[in-house]
């Protein structure tokens, strides 16, 4: 009798199997383009699923597990170094690090700032922008407009944006840090829906549009701005009330400088992964070039992850950023599934939940892939989006208890994005129905 159960156990889980593979294989949607697929029983170290898991694709901000992992590996999950300072007689001098907490508009940490304001001595920038470029290779020069290609550095200050901000009720919108308000200019609308805000390419000179009909409805948007030391000092001035001077002299980066805990590496990881926030996810590469050499250089922090802690990955990355917004990025989907194996591994799930988007409950996955009434979630993944590329790769709950691991990386494609989604829902929810 228990060989006739188990038999019949292992008759139904092939038929599920099949019923899986059928329902990717045989779609007229997914067919149209270059699809991976990989899923994995992690507990039976049972590969469920295979269609291209040793082929290279283009991952998007999947790209961000890598990330968050090599983050997690080497900050951990409490405050970040915000600021490597020396201490010169009646001089502190000091440099970024990469945190995006400074006044950032979400993260608003002032640990810096105050202590800048409460030093009695003179306060000198140390210039390090140039070991960081303000955007990643591969990326494309008319992003610059847009909050998904926010500038990097090594000292970002209020996240390096400007937001702009209507709220209900209100009849004007803000604008923070209000500094930017006399650089702000109205434009004639014709023929234009909505609000539109725009920079000029090269410099901080912003305007807007808002038609008639719309200009009271509720809005939030952030434009990037053209960042620079000499800026950023000029930034600092202001918000201390005092003179922060720039100077450049690499033999202090050969010093063991003081290092001032700031931002609460939690809240970056959930912002970075929740809502895929290209920003954040940069300046955590940095994050990790400055714990392990005191600079801000992100291939290096790419070259030292892959060496020590990815270097048993089936498949070599070809990693280029932190954000994914590069296609230069390729990663094969048994890779990302080992590494959600190492993560399953050194993060426990309760913050794997907290910090990864949750199906039809949070981030980027909101409003997809939505669980059975009263139930909680079934999908905690990390999406991916660009124009060639649709991804979604992390942790499939399923209704007998099981946790298993899926990749599924989409590329070149000529359809919307909904409809490759609508098609990815239905084999998702088959297997947490039927596995």
């Amino acid at each position: 009798m228990k060989k006739l159960l188990f038999g019949l156990l292992i008759l139904i889980s092939s038929c599920t199997v099949q019923k899986i593979n059928k329902s990717l294989t045989k779609s007229d949607i997914l067919r149209q383009g270059h699809m991976g697929f990989m899923l994995l029983d992690p507990e039976s170290e049972k590969v469920l699923v295979d269609i291209n898991s040793d082929k290279y694709f283009i991952p998007a901000s999947n790209t961000k597990l890598f990330t968050f992992y090599t983050a997690y590996s080497i900050l951990g999950d409490s405050l970040v170094n915000g600021l490597n300072y020396l201490e010169k007689g009646d001089s502190l001098i000091f440099w970024g690090t990469g945190d995006p907490g400074l006044l950032h508009p979400d993260l608003k940490n002032e640990v810096a700032l105050n202590f800048l304001k409460n030093s009695n001595k003179d306060l000198y920038l140390l210039n390090n922008f140039d070991q960081l470029d303000a955007f990643g290779p591969g990326w494309s020069w008319d992003w610059y407009n847009y909050y998904y290609s926010t500038e990097r550095s090594a000292l970002p200050i209020y996240g390096n944006i400007v937001r702009f901000q209507l709220d209900e009720g209100q009849n004007r919108f803000s604008i923070n840090p209000k500094r930017f308000t006399p650089f702000l200019e109205a434009k004639k609308t014709e023929n234009w829906n909505g609000y539109r805000f725009r920079r000029d390419r090269y410099e901080n000179l912003f305007s807007y549009q808002l038609d008639d009909e719309t200009h009271s409805d509720p809005f939030e948007t952030d434009i990037p701005f053209v960042t620079s030391v000499d800026f950023t000092a000029q930034l600092l001035n202001e918000e201390l009330g005092k003179k922060v001077t720039v100077i450049k002299n690499a033999n202090y980066f050969n010093e063991d400088p003081k290092k001032l805990l700031t931002t609460p590496a939690d809240s970056i990881y959930a912002q970075m992964m929740k809502i895929s926030d290209n920003f954040l996810a940069e300046q955590l590469m940095a994050l990790v070039s400055d714990q392990l050499s005191n600079t801000v250089n992100i291939p290096d922090a790419i070259a030292y992850s892959k060496e020590n802690l990815l270097a048993d990955l089936p498949d070599e990355p070809l990693w280029v950023d932190g954000s994914g917004l590069s296609s230069k990025n390729m990663f094969t989907p048994r890779s990302i599934i080992a590494l959600l194996g190492k993560i399953r591994a050194e993060v426990p799930l309760d913050k794997i939940k907290a910090y990864f988007p949750a199906g039809g409950e949070s981030g980027t996955i909101r409003n997809w892939y939505k669980a059975d009434p009263g139930q909680e979630p079934y999908i905690y993944a990390k999406t991916g989006t660009l124009s060639m590329s649709n991804a979604l790769s992390g942790y499939l709950l399923t209704k007998s208890g099981k946790i298993l691991h899926f990749s599924c990386i989409l590329n070149n494609y000529a359809l919307p994005s909904s409809d490759l989604k609508k098609e990815l829902e239905k084999t998702l929810y088959l297997i947490h129905d039927r596995y």
